[in-house]
């Protein structure tokens, strides 16, 4: 396969904004969808598994699950600091960095797998219960050097899940 398309097995992320309600919603599900999609994938699998990667150089099954559960944990945090705070600045994270600590490259991913159950629990509860003008509300991202809508957030999440679900399966039938 091509490197970009085993990069961005779904394409890279286009953000269509606004959103409407359909959109949303359906982003939200998507959301709600990712745990039971991503164990569904998982289930049977072994250590030989979680060592495959889906291209050369990139991160293995493990890494995917954790980075999985780094990046939406984080996700979910500046939803909550959005909605209570006018225009926080969040915090970046160095995902690849993240990516290469013990707990990612050595520890059972069923621990992130869980933690991304629950996150995704709690995240889709709180999205469920948003106003339509919440997702109008807005954190600095200062890498971006840019306010950030969590309507925009919202797609780019919903689209990040895909986006690791389609490289866990390239790696897992390679």
């Amino acid at each position: 396969m091509h490197g970009d398309v085993l990069r961005y097995p779904i394409g890279p992320f286009r953000y269509q904004e606004p959103l409407g309600e359909e959109a949303r919603l359906s982003r939200i599900q998507e959301l709600a969808d990712l745990p039971k999609a991503l164990r569904r994938l998982l289930r049977g699998r072994g250590q030989q598994d979680w060592m495959r990667t889906y291209r050369p150089g990139g991160w293995t099954v493990a890494q995917l699950v954790h980075h999985l559960a780094d990046s939406h944990g984080n996700a979910f945090f500046r939803f909550k600091l959005a909605l209570t705070a006018d225009r926080p600045v969040v915090a970046p994270f160095d995902e690849a960095l993240w990516a290469e600590l013990p707990d990612a490259r050595e520890l059972d991913p069923e621990v992130s797998l869980r933690l991304l159950e629950a996150v995704h629990e709690r995240w889709v509860y709180l999205l469920r219960a948003m106003k339509a003008e919440d997702f109008a509300r807005t954190y600095w991202h200062p890498l971006q050097k840019r306010a950030v809508a969590l309507q925009e957030a919202l797609a780019l999440y919903a689209w990040h899940g895909r986006h690791h679900l389609a490289h866990i399966r390239l790696a897992l039938e390679a």
